[in-house]
């Protein structure tokens, strides 16, 4: 399939390295037989690719003159299935009815100043995402990817991997953009995991994590105590060593574990 040319009044930075979207289509490769739900497509340069390999493809596009160009050069893409409208607001059960189609995928060379949004929307839909992939600023990709104990580790790392196994595939220059962005990106891919129950209250277990990392210089022992009632305090050996850790050192099942803790005193 021939590449879309972009068109410059659109200000973005576009991919020119179709090797790279190709690479990022194939992230999908096990789910071909589930919708996907590309997000921002520009000129369809990863839509081409998604097509290519025989996915059932939505894009939803922001930009209107973006719309307007698919529908005009796309002829492969169904006008039905370009959905001008943001992905933050949408909803999405009406695009995909949860009685017809329960499951589907997610894909995107996604907008770096909206990226971590992107990802907070597709948690609201974790019993549906089966799987996530896309091109990202690197650090937030290596941010979502990142193991107890590293700096990048932060919310997104420990609420995404509570659900999801998360890989960082590969690096992209910014030298295949034209023009090129400041900074390289990075391409992840989600996988659902098995987990249903997290084994505490999922609404106090995100209210944790956050509460945690917003003061992430300090222990959990300081963090916590404006989630405890006054003049309780998190005792016993097991709660000691936990909170005498700082957030980016915690695994998912240790902040299961505070969380327990927290709602016990809560009571």
């Amino acid at each position: 399939m021939a590449q879309v040319k972009p068109k410059k009044a659109l200000g973005q930075h576009f991919l020119t390295d179709m090797s790279v979207a190709r690479r990022i289509a194939s992230t999908l490769d096990a789910y071909k037989g589930l919708p996907v739900l590309e997000i921002g497509p520009g000129t369809g340069v990863l839509t081409q690719f998604l097509l290519q390999e025989g996915h059932d493809v939505t894009v939803v596009e922001i930009d209107s003159e973006s719309v307007a160009y698919l529908r005009d050069n796309m002829p492969a893409l169904a006008r039905e299935r370009i959905v001008e409208g943001d992905f933050l607001r949408m909803d999405i059960d009406t695009l995909y009815p949860p009685s017809t189609m329960p499951q589907f995928c997610v894909i995107g060379n996604y907008p770096y100043n909206i990226s971590s949004q992107i990802f907070f929307r597709v948690l609201d839909y974790k019993d549906r995402v089966v799987c996530c992939s896309g091109m990202l600023q690197r650090e937030v990709a290596e941010r979502l990817a990142a193991a107890p104990g590293t700096k990048a580790r932060g919310i997104l790392s420990v609420l995404l991997q509570a659900w999801y196994d998360v890989e960082y595939l590969f690096t992209v220059s910014e030298k295949v953009f034209n023009p090129p962005p400041k900074v390289k990106s990075g391409v992840v891919r989600l996988t659902r995991n098995g987990v249903t129950d997290l084994g505490c209250d999922p609404v106090l277990f995100r209210t944790v994590v956050k509460t945690t990392f917003g003061m992430r210089r300090k222990t959990l022992r300081n963090s916590l105590r404006g989630l405890l009632p006054p003049g309780k305090a998190l005792t016993g050996a097991e709660a000691e060593a936990l909170t005498a850790l700082r957030p980016e050192q915690l695994s998912v099942q240790q902040f299961v574990q505070l969380t327990n803790m927290v709602a016990e005193l809560r009571q």
